[in-house]
């Protein structure tokens, strides 16, 4: 049974929140710069057609580190129920962490054995297949630290882990670039340096743990877990997956011109990339205010203006990308980057929609509502998938159709979720 949460609560909540906000804001921007740093010196360095396969690998790559993104919240969700109760997560958070390593490494190991597989996804190359694989492992241990620290309130600690991440994958790229060593593999480990951040953090986040704590079974967590990841998985496939998914569901077109696609599509998706690592603080802060009536009412009223806004802030994002999207992809990547203003615009209004797709999901997170989430991405998803698999036309129409009419069914479902009337967070779950 949940404790009642008091006036003076909520405005503490909401002070400790907005601290927590701009602390990690802070670190995001640095992190984001850095990202796009490492993004905008491999497309110049290797062309449209070999920064194709790069992208396509990265896709792969942060598309199973994205859908690892339950797993910090999960963590953080149960690190915030047992704050509250005086205590520590137990061998539930190991567990959670065990299913999820488990699962992206079987994933991982697919694209590697499966030759359809590796020859889109990867051109051929199983070496890039091998690099994916321990990348992936590795993630499933980042984001278990970061959702551990993100729930005990060590916002200090998780900003820093989410800059490591970035700057390690920056300075390893300078440094093979340094070395003659330009090539997409040379690149693609670089960028796998990046998920390995979290040894740097093991100090601190081992002491958030009681591994003497029983907790959850393997059970409940591993049905959680499997649902979460497969809804992160769907999520995965249309945001950071996105490059991997048009090669494998609607390959061909001219390499060159796709290649400009992958690097436009990842100009346009700074909203997302604004907003991730916020999904995790959302999660204990939608605990906290289901605590009471009134946080209850406060969060559904900021659901609902959230929901209008972000429309009118995806229209406009429509505009200004078929605008000015074309000459600020020429800009950052060169002259050979010849984009059209319809796939910017295309792409902006589905990154937009999905921002707010990803926080109404981490409030069914908060909420246990596992089924809700998968429920949610797989229509995002399978929309998108029939868009690219069935519309007629070539490559560029169907990948840019697709990233904006999978999201906007999809905000049609989540808000229908996260706008219901819920009953209390409890640390079970509904599956």
């Amino acid at each position: 049974m949940s404790t009642p949460v008091t006036d003076e609560d909520q405005r503490e909540l909401a002070k400790e929140t907005g601290k927590s906000a701009g602390k990690i804001g802070i670190s995001l921007l640095v992190a984001i710069a850095l990202g796009y740093v490492l993004t905008l010196l491999v497309g110049r360095w290797l062309g449209p057609v070999n920064s194709k396969v790069f992208l396509s690998f990265w896709g792969i790559l942060m598309g199973l580190g994205s859908a690892l993104s339950p797993l910090e919240q999960e963590l953080s969700r149960q690190s915030a129920v047992a704050r509250l109760a005086g205590a520590k997560p137990g061998k539930a958070a190991l567990r959670a962490l065990t299913v999820g390593a488990v699962i992206v490494a079987v994933i991982a190991a697919l694209t590697l054995v499966v030759p359809v597989l590796t020859d889109r996804l990867y051109d051929g190359r199983t070496e890039l297949g091998f690099i994916v694989l321990l990348g992936a492992l590795s993630f499933a241990c980042q984001f278990s630290a970061r959702g551990l620290l993100v729930g005990a309130q060590r916002i200090g600690e998780y900003s820093w882990l989410v800059l490591a991440e970035a700057a390690v994958r920056v300075l390893v790229l300078l440094g093979v670039f340094l070395a003659g060593l330009t090539g997409v593999v040379s690149f693609a480990i670089a960028a796998a340096v990046g998920s390995f951040a979290w040894l740097l953090f093991v100090r601190p986040v081992s002491g958030l743990v009681d591994p003497h704590v029983e907790g959850e079974a393997w059970r409940p967590i591993t049905a959680r877990i499997v649902l979460l990841l497969i809804g992160a998985g769907l999520t995965a496939s249309v945001i950071t997956g996105y490059p991997a998914m048009v090669s494998l569901l609607a390959p061909g077109g001219d390499p060159a011109q796709v290649g400009v696609l992958f690097n436009t599509l990842t100009v346009s998706r700074v909203p997302l990339l604004l907003l991730s690592p916020l999904q995790a603080l959302a999660v204990p802060t939608v605990v906290r205010l289901s605590g009471s009536a009134a946080g209850m009412h406060r969060l559904r009223r900021l659901l609902a203006l959230g929901t209008l806004g972000t429309l009118v802030v995806a229209a406009v994002g429509f505009v200004v990308g078929w605008l000015i999207g074309p000459w600020l992809v020429k800009l950052l990547y060169g002259a050979a980057f010849v984009a059209q203003g319809w796939w910017v615009a295309g792409m902006v209004w589905g990154a937009v929609l999905l921002t707010a797709l990803q926080l109404m999901t981490a409030v069914l997170v908060a909420r246990t509502q596992a089924n809700k989430v998968l429920v949610t991405w797989a229509v995002v998803a399978v929309s998108t998938a029939l868009v690219l698999l069935l519309l007629p036309g070539d490559t560029i129409l169907r990948a840019v159709v697709g990233l904006a009419a999978g999201p906007t069914v999809g905000l049609v479902v989540a808000a229908a979720f996260v706008l219901r009337r819920p009953g209390n967070v409890r640390a079970g779950s509904d599956v």
